[in-house]
């Protein structure tokens, strides 16, 4: 209930989503919306990539 007082009193600061968090739920900070998790993994990819590729590179010498 709190919550509803703060707002009718308008002591509620909260800042209002904007953007794609205003209209997908799941673009919101840690979503599960592809171009959120792209972002967010996307140092855990390129060492990956990295690490495949040294793989390949070392199958391909023997």
């Amino acid at each position: 209930m709190s919550l509803y007082k703060a707002i009718e009193h308008g002591k509620e600061h909260r800042r209002p989503y904007t953007g794609a968090k205003a209209i997908d739920r799941t673009c919101r900070n840690h979503g599960s919306c592809e171009w959120c998790q792209g972002n967010r993994h996307y140092a855990s990819q390129k060492k990956t990539e990295a690490a495949e590729s040294k793989l390949k590179d070392y199958s391909n010498c023997n």
